[in-house]
């Protein structure tokens, strides 16, 4: 896995060994960022799962302002500080280590408004529309952010969750990216 382009280009991260993290395939990362790319400049970036840090650090090598990494696993943290620190990015970075819900609360409370929020949860979780909606209901996306998320196909995703609706939809094999934007006000 690497760093497709931008100031760490070419950059190897560190992946999973012996544990269970599924990391975005590398053509499903560059299809994504090419569908994104007007949006990431100067942004906020909050990638929830991070796993690896592997689309946050993409963003931020790509020219997103700041990068919250938000896992709950020591092992994943620990690989997310190593990534930043190959990639020369940790110093637009905040890691927190938290359940992916009490994290999108802790970043309510700093009042932080994502211009693009990255979720890719495990592919057997259940929780994505409880997700959904608490990403909704505490309002961290900007106004015109995106919310991208990684998915099996066979998980069927309403078009509407609270104030999100689907903006693009796109599948790779077993994977879909499913993209939200907040319901524009009448």
């Amino acid at each position: 896995m690497r760093i497709i382009a931008g100031s760490a280009k070419g950059r190897k991260l560190i992946t999973p060994k012996n544990y269970d993290v599924r990391p975005t395939l590398d053509r499903v990362k560059e299809s994504l960022f090419s569908m994104i790319q007007n949006y990431i400049a100067d942004s906020v970036v909050v990638d929830l799962f991070a796993g690896t840090g592997n689309l946050g650090i993409e963003a931020l090598s790509r020219g997103a302002k700041t990068a919250y990494f938000v896992d709950n696993n020591r092992k994943s943290i620990d690989m997310i500080e190593q990534n930043l620190i190959k990639t020369k990015l940790k110093e637009n970075a905040v890691i927190l280590k938290a359940d992916i819900i009490i994290g999108i609360e802790k970043l309510r409370f700093k009042n932080i408004k994502a211009d693009l929020i990255f979720a890719d949860p495990p592919y057997v979780n259940e929780n994505i529309l409880l997700l959904l909606h608490k990403i909704s209901d505490l309002v961290i996306l900007s106004v015109d952010g995106l919310l991208i998320l990684e998915h099996d196909k066979k998980y069927s995703i309403p078009t509407v969750v609270g104030n999100l609706v689907q903006w693009k939809k796109n599948e790779y094999g077993n994977t879909s990216i499913t993209i939200f934007r907040l319901k524009e006000e009448d």
